[in-house]
């Protein structure tokens, strides 16, 4: 019998939502994973998310259209995702509700170990 069990991020999917569950998946070690979902909800008008930590979202199901302190908007649909570097002003402006919006979110507390491009880290891998 293996110890190993799966979850299917698609099940357990509450309807009606009056606001967005956040599921943690895996939080260890500095890395967070979590389900979010959202039922057309967005973030408050005044203030803005300006977190410590690099986080990466994928909208899994839906859509979503994330707003940044320069005006500038980026719209995602399944499959899209993108890398929110710490400390960058951001806020969700909408959600949609059919289907509701479900994304995978990484929350990275030492995100040069975890996010990073730079050839540095690619020491020693090969093509």
């Amino acid at each position: 019998m293996s110890l190993l069990t799966s979850k299917n991020v698609f099940e357990q999917l509450p309807s009606g939502l009056d606001s967005e569950i956040f599921d943690a998946l895996y939080d260890k070690a500095g890395v967070k994973i979590e389900r979010i979902i959202s039922n057309g909800q967005s973030s408050p008008r005044q203030g803005w998310y300006e977190q410590e930590h690099d986080e990466w979202v994928m909208v899994i199901q839906g859509s979503a259209v994330l707003g940044f302190e320069d005006s500038s908007k980026l719209s995602l649909s399944v499959g899209d995702h993108v890398l929110i570097p710490a400390m960058l002003k951001h806020k969700v402006l909408a959600t949609s509700r059919t289907p509701a919006t479900i994304w995978l979110a990484v929350h990275a507390s030492n995100p040069s170990k975890c996010f990073s491009d730079s050839d540095d880290d690619k020491q020693g891998e090969t093509s």
